[in-house]
Order: C-alpha cells, then structure tokens, then sequence
C-alpha cells in the first residue's frame, strides 16, 4: 500500500500488527503469549528433580522462542518448526544412548510427538482433545508446576510396586522351602497367598497418605 513503515519495527521480536490511518503509518500492535505464572518455578523444580537437559521445541517464530528460553534459563530451544519438525527432532534425541524423552505439549500440532515420546505429558484444561488423549500424563490445572510433582509421584509409585513384588516373592520362596522342609502347613500357604495380597494392598494405600511439594 505504499505506506512508510519505521525501520526500527524489524528488530522487535514479537510478532506485530500494522496500523495505518489514511495511508500513513499509525502505530503497531504486539501479539505475543504471555508466560504461565509458575513458568520459572516449574523449571527450576524440573532440574531439581533430576531432569538434566531441558529443550523447548516451539512452532512459534524462533526469535521469539529464543527470548522465551533465555529468560526461562532452557538449555536449548528452537522455534519455527511444523509437527513434523518437531517430530524429527524428538527421533533423533532418542536416538542417543542413555536418553529418555519426556515431552510436555497442548496443541492438536502436539499428538504425533506425544506419541513417539517415552513419556508424552499434556495440559488438560486448555489442551486439544487429540493431544489429551495420546498423552500418558494429563496435568488437569495447566500449572507446568504440576510436571515435577507428577515425576515425584510417579517415583514414589514404583517404588512401592518394586517393595509389593520383593516382599510377594520373598514370601513365597520362604513358604516354598517350608514346604519342601515339611514345615509348612495349609496356614503357611494361605498366607503366602492371600495374606501377601493384603499386605501388598495396605502397603499400595500408603501413596494417598504421601504428600508431594508442588
């Protein structure tokens, strides 16, 4: 339209919307998202979890997605990319030895990605149905906060199935050496069997009693 834009317009980094009055330049809007209010809590308790490499995959200008992991302290990000893009990038993260890929995404872009991931994580509020359902985590609130207490439960969970299995196997192998001993009588044996099962139960009942650090 032939109306002179101010050059110092190419160096802001959001994306931006001219405003023109009777062909002469106006002004611009900024349209940028906003970070989540616990962005930089979530974070730090990610790496304070275990989480040694953080990286954000962004379909948002990489400029932007540049500033964004500056100022969130992400090892390394990239932006401008298509699902594929992504999809690619996640294949080859898994690619190296000793490493597992969480990824943690809300969009319907999201869902191939999710799928592939080891661990596929998505926000339940705002999140696409198709991203919800691929998803082996679900964080209901949205709070990315959540990620970190989802990977202390989670621990928490296998440690008390790997006590449930030790103390079903120690038991049995108990009764069955009993057994062959000649010591042991039917009691022994209904012990090892359904009174191992109720153990197991109460000791599984002891994660709703925990309490997790959010």
């Amino acid at each position: 339209n032939s109306i002179e834009v101010p050059s110092e317009t190419d160096s802001i980094v959001e994306s931006i919307v001219m405003v023109a009055i009777d062909g002469k330049f106006a002004g611009y809007v900024t349209i940028a998202d906003e970070l989540k209010e616990d962005a930089h809590q979530a974070i730090k308790q990610i790496r304070e979890a275990g989480i040694s490499k953080i990286i954000m995959l962004s379909g948002d200008k990489d400029s932007i997605t540049q500033q964004v992991s500056k100022e969130l302290s992400i090892d390394w990000a990239k932006g401008g990319l298509l699902p594929e893009d992504k999809l690619n990038e996640v294949e080859e993260l898994k690619k190296q030895p000793e490493t597992k890929v969480a990824f943690i995404g809300d969009g319907i872009n999201d869902a191939p990605v999710l799928a592939a991931s080891g661990v596929g994580i998505a926000m339940g509020g705002l999140g696409s149905d198709v991203a919800i359902e691929t998803a082996d985590v679900i964080i209901q609130t949205d709070q990315p906060s959540k990620i970190a207490r989802a990977i202390k439960i989670g621990r928490s969970t296998r440690s008390i199935v790997w006590q449930n299995i030790g103390l079903a196997f120690g038991v049995k192998v108990i009764v069955l050496i009993l057994g062959a001993g000649g010591l042991a009588t039917m009691w022994e044996a209904v012990f090892a069997d359904v009174g191992v099962a109720l153990l197991a139960i109460l000791n599984a009942v002891r994660l709703q009693r925990m309490k997790w650090e959010s």
